[in-house]
């Protein structure tokens, strides 16, 4: 670990912090975190896990290869732990969550809310005055949150304008309507400084329609700002970041960094 620590370069820490948070990305949502070219990510990712800093797997596909799914390795899980102080992992257990992690149900959802962050954070690399200026785990979002709902992540945007928070729910279609717009409730319970904007990231349009017509008729709670997008026509326009959104009861599409911020009461601002 003592001779790791004097061979990782500021990008290898960030691949690390970013693992540690979000436990996984596909090497094509890296090379757009992180590197920019294929070649370079390939290159540093296969140097890594030789090292045991990283870890990875894919599953059996045919025809062609899944892309791999890069984790911690032991030493990576290690070396964080040193930092917080912590017990260092046993090399063992780190394998073994890995393991659990590649046969979890939830991974796809997992690697869907990763690659909507992700997608952010690339728009922002190629577009000057654009930022992720931060971005929550599905853990972090609980611990602000509580019990009143469970958000699949939260980000701050900004684009040329005012900072825009908001709490994102991606939807894999494997849910009835009914049971996500059930969600808002626990929105409408948030206190103001937390009522951000609630995204509804689906995949397609056809599922975009259908939540709107639901919403048509159930209604959305007070004090809830809801705006849908759909992942199958957004990417000529930007992705997430662009004018894809179409808010709750508004005429038009706007983008991301057009939303509407949180005040509190007095106008003060949401918490920042």
């Amino acid at each position: 670990m003592a001779a790791e620590l004097g061979r990782l370069t500021p990008r290898d820490r960030l691949l690390l912090d970013l693992l540690d948070q979000h436990r996984t990305f596909t090497t094509d949502q890296l090379v757009d975190l992180a590197f920019g070219s294929v070649g370079r990510a390939r290159n540093r990712l296969n140097t890594l896990h030789s090292r045991d800093i990283l870890d990875r797997f894919r599953h059996y596909q045919r025809p062609g290869s899944q892309a791999w799914r890069w984790t911690l390795g032991p030493v990576g899980a290690a070396l964080l732990a040193a930092g917080r102080g912590e017990a260092l992992p046993r090399p063992a257990a780190v394998r073994d969550a890995t393991a659990r992690l590649a046969m979890s149900p939830t991974l796809a959802h997992l690697l869907a809310v990763n690659g909507f962050f992700v997608a952010l954070t690339a728009y922002a690399r190629t577009h000057p005055g654009a930022r992720l200026t931060r971005w929550w785990n599905e853990a972090r979002c609980r611990e602000a949150c509580g019990n009143l709902v469970h958000p699949d992540g939260h980000g701050v945007w900004s684009d040329n304008g005012p900072a825009v928070p908001f709490w994102v729910e991606v939807d894999l279609g494997t849910e009835s309507l009914g049971r996500v717009v059930g969600k808002l409730t626990g929105y409408a319970a948030l206190p103001p400084r937390r009522a951000y904007p609630v995204l509804f990231w689906l995949p397609t349009a056809a599922r975009e329609a259908n939540l709107h017509t639901h919403l048509r008729r159930t209604g959305v709670p007070d004090g809830v700002t809801v705006a849908t997008a759909a992942a199958d026509h957004t990417a000529a326009s930007g992705g997430p970041a662009g004018p894809v959104w179409r808010v709750v009861g508004g005429p038009d599409r706007v983008s991301l960094a057009e939303l509407p911020a949180p005040v509190e009461d007095g106008d003060a601002p949401w918490d920042e």
